[in-house]
């Protein structure tokens, strides 16, 4: 609407620019309420959309992941974050599935998106576009039942004080992030520096999906996996590409910070059709 208004109605550059202005202004008050989106409760249908960035964006045509899976269980479904696009849907299955090849799992499959992206009241400062999921550490145990799933102790496995992996931290744990960072479809897998060093130390025949693990603070009881955006998806962006290398050199300790940034409101402009539809 605002695109035949602008293209069919002409006037001074001047009333363009406060128009302009108005919208986006009265667009960032509307997506500023992060509890707008938690608040929509289904998918909007219809063929997959990814609208804007990881950390700014917003969901089409969502699919909601199985909570029970070959080699997964889903965790914390009450928060309604187990969304996403289909892409991330199908890794998380296909992850699955490779880690019960291997021997060990269930995984817990942690947040995805809520049902239709955007920004999350708490938690999360990306998780915006369908295409993340955090994969919890833990890997000790069995299946559960759906109303046993909610508020899963997560500890976490490095020292605050020596800023090492602590006695839990296995091989399993190692072999779990080269099979979730061993796919095409990856960007980024963010975990602790502690925990990027391990990787980095350890032998591997193929050593080309370290480049594209990460050290971040805050990933010290989960690994944090990032899809680049599907083929066709023209309104996704994706985020640059690591640098060139392993990424195993002067890896700095990144203990977890006092305070965290909030989320972004400041969304595309198609999002407001896909929050008020």
């Amino acid at each position: 609407m605002l695109y035949r208004y602008l293209t069919y109605r002409p006037f001074r550059a001047v009333t363009l620019f406060a128009s302009l202005s108005l919208v986006t202004a009265l667009w960032a008050t509307a997506a500023s309420a992060a509890d707008d989106w938690s608040e929509v409760t289904d998918p909007l249908p219809g063929e997959p959309r990814i609208i804007g960035h990881h950390g700014g964006a917003c969901l089409v045509g969502a699919e909601q992941l199985p909570a029970d899976g070959v080699g997964y269980q889903a965790v914390d479904m009450k928060r309604n974050r187990h969304y996403g696009h289909p892409v991330l849907v199908d890794y998380i299955e296909d992850l699955g599935r490779r880690v019960d090849a291997a021997g060990f799992g269930p995984v817990l499959v942690g947040d995805m998106a809520q049902p239709r992206g955007g920004p999350m009241p708490y938690g999360h400062v990306s998780h915006q576009s369908g295409l993340d999921v955090d994969i919890w550490f833990r890997l000790d145990l069995p299946l559960l039942d759906h109303s046993q799933r909610e508020g899963i102790d997560q500890p976490i496995l490095v020292d605050s004080r020596t800023q090492r992996l602590d006695g839990r931290w296995s091989d399993r744990h190692a072999e779990l992030i080269r099979l979730a960072a061993d796919d095409s479809r990856v960007s980024r897998i963010f975990v602790d520096a502690a925990v990027k060093r391990d990787l980095c130390e350890r032998e591997w025949d193929d050593r080309s999906w370290l480049r594209r693990v990460r050290p971040w603070h805050s990933h010290d009881e989960h690994l944090h996996v990032r899809l680049r955006c599907p083929p066709g998806a023209d309104e996704c962006v994706d985020q640059a590409e690591p640098p060139p290398g392993e990424g195993c050199r002067a890896i700095v300790p990144t203990p977890r910070p006092e305070t965290y940034p909030s989320p972004s409101r400041t969304l595309p402009q198609a999002c407001r059709a896909v929050l008020r539809e």
